[in-house]
């Protein structure tokens, strides 16, 4: 885990971009959680909803917040605060992130014993950003999915379609999963009431 891993919203939409967001939140609520430590989460443009976070588990004393001028300062950070080692994870914003760039963070993050998660934005909509070469030894894509259906009526947890695009020494996956709760964790569907015995527990197996 103490390498670099780019995370990218699967389209321009909105929920996409939130559930990319909120995936990484979880993931930074969890690391700060364990090593009772804050996490950094470095941007050129904050447009980050601090409730929203929250409810992915990454509260507001678990945080710092550091704003860049542009990528290269905003990676600039990043290396920083690998070398500082305070952070229980760093996240960087950024829209483009050269492969020279992402070695340099690889190596830190190695050398630091910390995880780098790059959030990578995207600049044309016709461009994905994870066409972009990298050293990153994961790469994440994330979408909303249908949320569930519930028992009564009200708001249920998100779903989200996470997919592993690449792994260094694996083959990629998808999974379709519950959006983070209150403590940043995910979680696999429960199976519809309206499926068949069987059916629905083969279906289970599979997103697990």
């Amino acid at each position: 885990m103490n390498a670099v891993h780019e995370v990218v919203a699967a389209s321009t939409s909105l929920s996409d971009d939130a559930a990319a967001t909120l995936f990484l939140a979880g993931i930074g609520a969890r690391f700060a959680e364990h090593f009772n430590a804050p996490i950094l989460w470095a941007a050129s443009r904050f447009d980050l909803y601090a409730p929203g976070l929250e409810q992915a588990g990454l509260l507001p004393a678990s945080v710092i917040y550091a704003e860049a001028s542009d990528d290269k300062s905003v990676l600039a950070i990043v290396e920083d605060a690998l070398r500082d080692g305070t952070p229980a994870a760093v996240i960087g914003e950024v829209r483009s992130a050269s492969l020279v760039a992402t070695r340099r963070l690889q190596l830190a993050a190695g050398k630091a014993g910390q995880p780098v998660l790059l959030l990578r934005r995207w600049r044309k909509a016709e461009v994905d950003p994870l066409s972009a070469p990298s050293a990153a030894v994961t790469r994440w894509r994330i979408a909303s999915a249908s949320a569930s259906p519930l028992p009564v009526a009200g708001v249920g947890r998100p779903r989200w379609r996470v997919e592993l695009a690449r792994q260094r020494g694996g083959e990629p996956h998808i999974w379709e999963l519950e959006g983070c709760d209150a403590r940043g964790r995910l979680a696999v569907p429960a199976p519809s009431r309206g499926r068949a015995g069987s059916a629905a527990g083969t279906a289970y197996r599979q997103v697990a």
